[in-house]
């Protein structure tokens, strides 16, 4: 197992004003107000000059006045939710540092079907799929799929719009769910089998987690709400976590991510694992998945974001 290495930053005052950009506009903005008030609890408690802020438009009046030296985004989701690139275009227009992957990786990591194109062209597993337009033939790619399916909105995240159907009758109720949210439709083979998801923090995979809900699957109210959840971690052993690790940190960089993320991954009943989605800025909850990873390595949640926080410098800017 990859060892974490030594804080870069030992000072609080080396990160100046900090701007913890939560909320925004997207469906998950309820997830990026619980995510954000935690993470601003555990910077202050660690000694960081930092200040909530609610969304970009918000961030935009405040950094007019360069009242920030740096921004920990939180924020969740596309549309108002700065994790689809946008954000992160206006910081490097205006030259404030950030948290989290680039415009590239975080664009790219927002849209689960270049995502997927991406693997797939580097050799890299993913469950097979369709991508769909209005007016294409639901019932056809589904027949060249296979029932069971997964539906669900390209570009939104924690299980927003996804459907799983198992019969033709299902389809339609399917594809209305998943169009109220905008960009394109994934139908995705389902994989049966066990779920699991592993924290990139810098150059390292975290320990992956295995997530056994309660109910058959893994939905908004497992992740969010309900407390009967479990969470196992490490979620594999010997070469069996390995190779999952390193795979989701191949599959991290080559969606040009960087900083921290999460890789949400599917291993079927033959030990086989297939690549579902990056997350590009994690929950960071009570129920979330990179902190109970961080940890197993000891890592505890106000140190993670201190981490998280130091991958807003680069690395020549590192003080002791």
């Amino acid at each position: 197992m990859t060892p974490i290495p030594a804080l870069r930053i030992r000072d609080a005052k080396a990160f100046g004003r900090v701007a913890v950009l939560m909320g925004g506009t997207s469906a998950e903005r309820e997830v990026s107000l619980n995510s954000g008030a935690n993470v601003l609890d555990a910077l202050r408690a660690r000694g960081v000059d930092a200040h909530a802020v609610d969304g970009i438009p918000a961030l935009i009046e405040l950094l007019r006045g360069r009242q920030f030296d740096r921004v920990f985004n939180i924020l969740h989701g596309n549309k108002g939710g700065g994790e689809d690139g946008v954000l992160q275009g206006l910081l490097e227009a205006l030259q404030v540092p950030y948290t989290g992957s680039g415009v590239l990786g975080s664009a790219l990591g927002m849209d689960k079907i270049r995502t997927k194109q991406v693997w797939l062209s580097l050799g890299l597993p993913t469950p097979r799929y369709a991508r769909l337009a209005p007016g294409d033939d639901i019932k056809a790619a589904a027949l060249e799929l296979g029932l069971p399916v997964i539906v669900k909105p390209s570009c939104e995240g924690s299980s927003v719009g996804v459907s799983r159907v198992f019969n033709q009758a299902d389809l339609a109720a399917a594809i209305d769910l998943a169009a109220r949210y905008p960009g394109e439709l994934l139908m995705e083979q389902m994989i049966v089998g066990g779920e699991y998801t592993v924290g990139i923090l810098g150059d390292v995979a975290l320990p992956s987690i295995r997530i056994v809900p309660a109910g058959e699957y893994y939905d908004y109210h497992a992740k969010y709400v309900a407390d009967d959840t479990q969470y196992l971690c490490p979620g594999l052993d010997g070469a069996a976590e390995a190779q999952m690790q390193a795979q989701a940190l191949a599959a991290f960089r080559a969606a040009g991510c960087s900083g921290w993320g999460r890789v949400d991954v599917m291993r079927d009943r033959d030990g086989g694992n297939f690549l579902l989605e990056v997350n590009t800025a994690p929950g960071m909850t009570s129920h979330s998945l990179v902190p109970k990873a961080a940890g197993q390595l000891g890592v505890c949640f106000e140190e993670l974001c201190w981490r998280v926080l130091e991958t807003s410098l680069p690395q020549e800017d590192a003080r002791p």
